[in-house]
């Protein structure tokens, strides 16, 4: 399963802007970390039609929180037609989605709290450093002190895995 959650910071003018947070829970690995103005429940579609270009391989499930880019038509309308379930977390209960909210802590104090941001650009740059480093260097204690792509590695040829290898 997949969770999406979106963090809020500023750039250094104090302009405002938001990052989509793509998470699959079975590995911990981050599969996407977007930069946007004001991002809608069409850039969700897009950051998640962007993760499996060529295979097309959706997850059979997502779980979102309950704001309104999430609950739009277009997102929904999406995973009807590539058969993906969306499930809601209760509303205000953000332990209903613990693997993002842990993820989206680990974001905001190594990556949102330690750097400027001069343009949207700039901010993506560097998320994307940051969630390479996060990937293919830190170990998770819940993987067996792996980091998320030695877990996929080791994983993802069992005949009962879990792990969504796109990106």
């Amino acid at each position: 399963m997949l969770e999406y959650d979106f963090v809020t910071d500023q750039l250094y003018d104090g302009s405002r802007f938001r990052a989509l947070t793509v998470v699959d829970n079975y590995s911990r690995k981050c599969l996407a970390i977007y930069a946007g103005k004001s991002l809608k429940g069409s850039d969700v579609v897009g950051v998640m039609d962007n993760l499996v270009p060529s295979a097309r391989v959706y997850p059979k499930r997502i779980k979102v929180d309950n704001g309104s880019e999430f609950i739009r038509k277009v997102l929904d309308k999406w995973a009807y037609e590539n058969n993906v379930e969306l499930t809601f977390s209760r509303p205000g209960k953000p332990t209903g989605n613990p693997f993002i909210e842990s993820f989206n802590g680990s974001f905001r104090d190594e990556c949102l709290n330690t750097n400027w941001f001069f343009s949207l650009e700039d901010a993506q740059e560097k998320f994307d450093i940051w969630r390479e480093d996060y990937n293919g260097f830190r170990p998770h204690s819940s993987l067996g002190d792996m980091s998320p792509n030695e877990y996929i590695e080791i994983n993802e040829n069992s005949s009962d895995s879990l792990v969504m290898t796109s990106t």
